[in-house]
């Protein structure tokens, strides 16, 4: 049609205004992060090439337990909603779908998984 404005054009074309949430998320979750993942480092590697025993008896204890435990959900959430991103920017139509759909079982699974394994060492 040519009696069709560009304004009336790019109607329906513009921001979904999803994006400052995103971002915030995104932010709120590298900064809890960081602590999590020093924290983490540490915890694991005060226990790393020692005897299956002794990391049980360590994972046992409720502090190195919550810290991988949080980590864990922190960091499959903040992949989940990064891949997410990815994928909307550069796929399109029933792929998109398709590949939210994969990363989002593929990150919740990984994290009910890694949890259940430090809840199962822990109890």
């Amino acid at each position: 049609m040519g009696f069709i404005t560009d304004r009336k054009r790019a109607a329906g074309l513009g921001s979904a205004k999803t994006g400052t949430e995103h971002h915030w998320h995104m932010m709120v979750t590298s900064v809890a992060l960081l602590p999590l993942v020093i924290m983490f480092i540490f915890s694991f590697g005060a226990i790393l090439g020692s005897p299956y025993s002794e990391v049980i008896a360590y994972y046992q204890r409720p502090f190195p337990a919550m810290i991988a435990i949080l980590t864990m959900l922190v960091g499959f959430n903040h992949f989940a909603h990064g891949a997410r991103s990815t994928i909307e920017d550069y796929t399109g139509g029933l792929t998109r779908k398709g590949l939210i759909i994969g990363v989002n079982c593929l990150s919740y699974s990984a994290a009910a998984f890694a949890i259940f394994a430090i809840v199962r060492i822990a109890l």
